[in-house]
């Protein structure tokens, strides 16, 4: 194991992981998660020396470590001076190292955050803590086996994510046209068909719950949309 101020450098016989964390205790888990997974380890604490490792900062003066091959970077989103999100712009603007798989970790269980960095080219985004059974689903990123599937869950996840953004400017009334709906309506396409008054009766409680309520509908209806959707894609 070698040092260099904040850059911390582990070898071993399997692939090569940048991990960036300003916490020395979340970095220091992510360092051994990984080498329980066999893998090679440079573990540093700012965006900003990661940069310097991979010879990408701004005065050029690039890490004597950085000649060694990366196989993926793992960085966590909240931190000083330069965030995660930052980090992943500036090494997808890269020529040299866009194609390098970039897992994002956070805390924060956040929607916008997490469609903001998959949008920006993101492979995963791990909620901390972060387990050995997040480590062995990202490793599949570093392995020559991993590129075709890899390259199918892009796709995939780009679709989805355009189909999510569809529904959420959807008006609440895609109801009247969800899988529910539909399946409903073709079932009894040979009986006569109800009144609106009679369908509007029966159809609203007279009393509803929150857990009833249009938003819970909309979104259990947007997520059988969804489910639909990746099934079409598998």
């Amino acid at each position: 194991m070698a040092s260099n101020g904040g850059v911390t450098w582990r070898r071993t016989e399997e692939v090569h992981v940048l991990a960036v964390d300003d916490s020395l205790v979340d970095r220091k888990v992510i360092e051994r998660l990984l080498r329980i997974s066999s893998c090679k380890v440079t573990a540093v604490d700012s965006g900003i020396r990661a940069l310097q490792f991979l010879g990408l900062d701004e005065e050029k003066n690039s890490n004597a470590l950085n000649d060694l091959k990366v196989d993926l970077i793992i960085t966590d989103y909240c931190m000083p001076e330069m965030t995660g999100y930052e980090l992943l712009k500036k090494v997808k603007e890269s020529s040299a190292f866009r194609e390098i798989p970039v897992v994002i970790m956070s805390s924060e269980n956040v929607l916008a955050r997490i469609d903001r960095c998959l949008e920006e080219g993101a492979e995963d985004f791990i909620v901390k803590p972060v387990k050995l059974s997040d480590v062995k689903r990202i490793k599949d990123y570093m392995t020559r086996e991993g590129e075709t599937e890899r390259s199918r869950k892009g796709i995939n996840k780009r679709k989805l994510r355009d189909s999510f953004d569809d529904l959420s400017s959807s008006p609440p009334s895609i109801l009247s046209s969800s899988p529910i709906s539909s399946s409903s309506s073709s079932s009894s396409s040979s009986s006569p068909s109800p009144s609106p008054t009679s369908v509007q009766s029966a159809s609203a409680p007279s009393s509803p719950s929150p857990l009833d309520s249009p938003t819970r509908r909309l979104k259990m209806t947007n997520k059988l949309r969804i489910e639909q959707k990746e099934k079409k894609l598998i």
